[in-house]
């Protein structure tokens, strides 16, 4: 790899970094499956959720990271510093302090999307997820520290540059209509955002809101591609029989959402 750029910033705690930007040949990297191989098996929709960090195709969810403490600890902080007066150098020691535990919080979200970006692109041979509008899906109180920490699109930058690292392929697809519309027959229905079950008035479809979307970006991933949804699957039987809950902290300790 050739350096092509070299940059050096400060933080906000003061501290200085050196970033390099490197030129490879991506003739390294490993090629991709071939796009006829693709099936429910070895593909995966992904639902970035409410309730949820993410809901899969194939019935796993995957808990928030919780960083309850880490905001009381980082309100607290603030606090202080607004008693500090502007300018002084107490001032100056408790800002450095806000801005470390900003940077905590940053740094802990970054290692969780590495972690489950990295298991998706070793596990599977592609990896289809919705372009999301977040703006529009986060609503309600209670997810002013899941807008912050969703960054959405830095889980997605990291699906997609890890996608060519590790030969995956890596697939946005519309994400419009993913919950209204039915993933055994396609009718839409409108739920309100506390409705969590999906039940379809035409062909009497049922499965979570989440599992739902999920089923219906796995299709579209196909569509994507140049495949159909594949005869020998229907919906029905390509939906788990039961859900598996990951949860954050088997995440971070093992950087696996396996079994």
């Amino acid at each position: 790899a050739d350096i092509k750029e070299v940059t050096i910033k400060k933080e906000t705690t003061g501290e200085w970094f050196v970033s390099f930007g490197l030129e490879t040949d991506d003739t390294d990297l490993p090629e991709k499956p071939d796009v006829d191989s693709l099936n429910t098996s070895n593909s995966i929709g992904i639902d970035l959720g409410i309730l949820n960090y993410i809901h899969t195709s194939n019935g796993k969810t995957v808990d928030w990271l919780d960083l309850e403490d880490d905001y009381e600890r980082l309100s607290r902080e603030q606090r202080k510093l607004s008693r500090k007066e502007h300018g002084s150098n107490n001032y100056e020691k408790q800002r450095v302090e806000v801005a470390k535990v900003k940077r905590s919080i940053r740094r802990k979200v970054l290692d969780y999307q590495h972690k489950i970006t990295t298991w998706l692109v070793k596990e599977y041979d592609a990896v289809f997820v919705e372009d999301l509008h977040v703006q529009s899906m986060l609503q309600g109180e209670g997810n002013a520290h899941n807008k912050q920490n969703a960054a959405w699109r830095q889980f997605i930058t990291l699906l997609e540059y890890k996608g060519d690292l590790y030969g995956t392929h890596v697939v946005q697809v519309e994400a419009r209509g993913t919950t209204k519309e039915c993933a055994s027959c396609g009718v839409e229905t409108v739920k309100p955002i506390w409705v969590r079950e999906h039940s379809c008035p035409s062909c009497g479809f049922e499965c979570d809101r989440d599992a739902n979307a999920s089923l219906n970006v796995l299709q579209r991933g196909f569509s994507e591609v140049g495949l159909g949804w594949p005869e020998s699957t229907p919906v029905e039987t390509a939906l788990p029989t039961d859900t598996h809950s990951v949860s954050a902290k088997r995440v971070v300790e093992t950087g696996s959402l396996g079994a």
